[in-house]
């Protein structure tokens, strides 16, 4: 089957960052099914892992961990899903990306794919919508008030992948105010279409800004990108006793000034249940499920932006450079190979 991998991380520049290879077909037992891939989403953890995470000696490291296509194969354990169902999914890190025409993932972190969308409209949800589900829902649990604060979440860069799911899932199922940070025009405009109630500029001093909304400190705080530049804001814009979640990875973060206000600081992995095969794992599949019936009621949209294609060497590494420049809006999609 065709793939594509690399042998030596490294810079996405270099002629062979990315290659086309040709890997055995897998097959599928226990509770993996083995999927048709139609269509792949690109995340800030393809260029992370690409940069830094060689595979061994001789052996080729496939990324990729957003999905959608078709079940082909089903292992002897599997009872939720059948060959033809059509799916869409994040895999794990910890096993073989999904760059690649057929691909075996655990049943267990897999959903339906939406009804009303396409496989490309649906590959960009799935690890975006669990690391927002994961972090809103079972972390910072924003249906539980904190005493004192603000009913409001601020969430550091709006416009991302995970930001942009994070504000419909709050909207669709929450009471919550939305604060979202965004400095261009175009990206303001995507965050406030997909529901934000106030608009932030994070190139200036957030705190005073959200301060100025007139809201009273918000209870929550969700940080996706650059938390260590924005964190001093943080700390003086939350409420006493607020909660704070971030999931990218700053070189250093130095969380001692949340001691005044007693704030939780929670991190998300989305890949941990996987990882650690948690009693839970399952969970992901079931939300992946809910978040197809919220987009097919018409409650949540894709978030894609921009479709690259073919699946190839070419387009993949343009679709990594993008993310990598920090511009990027919404979701990145690759379909067929």
């Amino acid at each position: 089957m065709k793939a594509i991998g690399y042998r030596t991380a490294g810079s996405i520049d270099r002629a062979d960052a990315l290659e086309l290879i040709d890997l055995p077909r897998p097959v599928a037992s226990g509770h993996d099914v083995l999927v048709e891939v139609e269509a792949i989403s690109v995340n800030p953890v393809d260029s992370k892992v690409r940069q830094g995470v060689s595979p061994a000696p001789g052996e080729w490291k496939v990324l990729g961990w957003d999905a959608a296509g078709r079940v082909v194969e089903a292992g002897e354990m599997v009872t939720r899903l059948r060959p033809g169902d059509a799916v869409y999914y994040a895999g794990s890190i910890v096993r073989p990306g999904a760059n690649s025409q057929f691909h075996l993932v655990d049943e267990r972190i897999v959903g339906h794919k939406p009804t009303t969308l396409s496989s490309v409209e649906a590959a960009a949800l799935p690890l975006t919508a669990i690391t927002a589900w994961e972090m809103l829902f079972d972390r910072l649990d924003i249906r539980r008030s904190v005493p004192g604060a603000a009913n409001a979440v601020v969430i550091v860069g709006g416009a991302g992948g995970v930001g942009s799911i994070a504000i419909q899932l709050i909207r669709a199922l929450t009471d919550v105010t939305v604060v979202a940070t965004a400095s261009r025009q175009e990206t303001r405009d995507w965050v406030m279409d997909l529901g934000a109630h106030h608009v932030v500029d994070h190139r200036n001093p957030i705190a005073e800004q959200v301060a100025a909304l007139g809201l009273g400190a918000p209870a929550f705080v969700f940080s996706t990108t650059e938390t260590d530049r924005h964190l001093d804001q943080i700390v003086e814009l939350i409420a006493p006793q607020g909660r704070f979640g971030l999931i990218d990875d700053p070189k250093a973060l130095h969380i001692l000034p949340f001691k005044r206000k007693s704030i939780s600081v929670h991190w998300e992995l989305m890949f941990t249940r996987s990882i650690f095969q948690t009693p839970d794992m399952d969970r992901q599949g079931k939300l992946l499920n809910e978040v197809a019936r919220l987009v097919d009621e018409g409650k949540v949209r894709t978030t894609l932006n921009q479709v690259l294609r073919p699946i190839d060497p070419a387009n993949l590494k343009q679709a990594h450079s993008l993310i990598e420049s920090g511009r990027s809006k919404g979701k990145i999609v690759l379909e067929g190979f």
